[in-house]
């Protein structure tokens, strides 16, 4: 029996917040998409990272204003109605549900990849079709299930990255060498065509895939309508999430062409599986695909999570059918879980289609939904300020860092990178795809949501309509 008369239950702490975050960030961006950034960069993709860590950590500041302000399910759908009207409310909703929607296709795909590593003569939409079955039957259980499983799987992929970090400063350190007459040492970020060999041009280029790397960190504000004592929890999440993130992949990235000239990272699938390949040690070659196996459905699983309490929110705004609000016995929204795994399934079929192409075109299109929810939320943020009064601000528990500066620095980055997607050939694809999707949510909501809306407005003022 459905119990749509319930709320959510808050069963996740801080621990589960904090790993569901690292979960969602680091995963397909890190273990298999920070190769083509490289191959676009070469070392100064080190800057990128930085740069677009520094914006990422001003969108969840923003975000953390608002969400220990009100903490809600479908948390920036909410306030983006509440600030800046219903239809931008209904756009921003929709739109981060389409970012978990084409995310989770690109993590469903490095899973069949990553699975290719050991049995290369199996199809890989088999894999997808089998991954997707099973993290959208694990979604079903109770929030706190899926909270502390995300923690465990979570903890395992930050633990490898710690000891990939560790094992590659000791390979520098005792220079042990990858190849005949091939360094391993830092010297490798400027000798191999210079710290930024391809230009400012493939600086700008990576990007697109740096930001994608970083989708998923917004998952936090989700969870405010799950979290317990969501006021001490959200900051001190949000506060640790992003440093630790950015450290990880800047770290991480340094060790990688620290190790191996950038040029022959990811030629041969997962740059971390690769290195550690070359460098003979078998059986850590077999680990390190396990653990970004575990990466992967971790992700896969904080994308399925996300996306279903986002419609939740939805629904209950009456912006998404009535049945997304149903929860099961377990407090989860099932139907909305239901929904994100059918949708994910476009994933096998892709996956049949083009298997070649089909990551760079994803993970393009998911970097504009994620890149539009972050200028959303930021500009939601600002808006909501502009509502209150000197008091109001005073009293805000979590207020956003080098206001209003910083928060308008980070929106014109976002506009910024939107011209990224626009000037290369490789994602202009992705950004007409993502404007055709705006223009269809805007035709979408003028069409059944306003209209619905408005006849509800006028039952209730129906001097015949009674509340009892």
């Amino acid at each position: 029996m459905q119990q749509p008369e319930k709320g959510l239950k808050r069963g996740l702490s801080a621990r589960h917040i904090r790993f569901m975050a690292l979960g969602s960030a680091i995963g397909t961006g890190l273990f298999y998409g920070s190769a083509s950034a490289i191959q676009m960069a070469g070392p100064a993709v080190l800057l990128a990272y930085l740069i677009g860590g520094a914006a990422v950590f001003m969108v969840m500041r923003a975000l953390g204003e608002m969400a220990v302000h009100n903490p809600v399910a479908g948390s920036f759908g909410q306030y983006a109605s509440t600030y800046l009207g219903p239809m931008a409310g209904f756009i921003l909703g929709w739109t981060y549900a389409f970012e978990m929607v084409i995310v989770g296709m690109a993590d469903v795909t490095a899973f069949g990849i990553y699975m290719g590593f050991w049995f290369p003569e199996v199809s890989r939409w088999i894999w997808v079709l089998g991954v997707v079955s099973i993290v959208g039957g694990l979604n079903l259980c109770n929030v706190k299930v899926f909270g502390e499983m995300e923690f465990w799987l979570s903890l395992l992929k930050v633990a490898a990255i710690v000891a990939m970090i560790l094992g590659g400063f000791g390979i520098m350190l005792f220079g042990i060498s990858t190849a005949p007459g091939q360094a391993t040492d830092i010297s490798n970020l400027w000798t191999q065509g210079g710290f930024m060999p391809n230009g400012i041009g493939g600086l700008i280029a990576s990007f697109a895939v740096v930001m994608f790397a970083f989708g998923g960190i917004e998952i936090i504000g989700v969870t405010a309508g799950e979290a317990k004592d969501p006021q001490h929890v959200l900051p001190r999440a949000i506060n640790a999430v992003p440093l630790r993130i950015l450290l990880f992949y800047v770290l991480t990235m340094l060790v990688l062409m620290s190790i191996f000239p950038w040029q022959q990272i990811g030629s041969q699938g997962s740059p971390f599986v690769q290195i550690f390949d070359k460098l003979g040690i078998g059986s850590a070659a077999t680990i390190l695909n396990i653990v970004v196996i575990t990466a992967a459905i971790s992700a896969i699983n904080s994308d399925i999570f996300g996306a279903g309490r986002m419609m939740f929110g939805l629904a209950q705004q009456g912006h998404a059918p009535k049945g997304f609000a149903r929860l099961s016995r377990n407090g989860v929204p099932w139907m909305t879980v239901v929904v994100m795994s059918a949708a994910l399934l476009l994933g096998v079929l892709l996956n049949y289609l083009i298997p070649e192409n089909v990551f760079l075109l994803i993970a393009s299109i998911a970097t504009f939904a994620t890149v539009w929810v972050w200028l959303m939320i930021l500009v939601t943020q600002v808006a909501m300020r502009r509502s209150m009064t000197a008091e109001q601000v005073a009293q805000l528990k979590f207020p956003v860092p080098f206001w209003p500066y910083a928060p308008a620095a980070a929106i014109v980055f976002m506009l910024f990178i939107f011209g990224v997607l626009g000037y290369f050939p490789d994602t202009q694809a992705a950004l007409i795809v993502g404007v055709v999707w705006i223009v269809l949510l805007v035709l979408a909501y003028l069409t059944w949501v306003k209209p619905a809306a408005g006849q509800a407005a006028l039952v209730t003022q129906d001097p015949t309509f009674s509340h009892r």
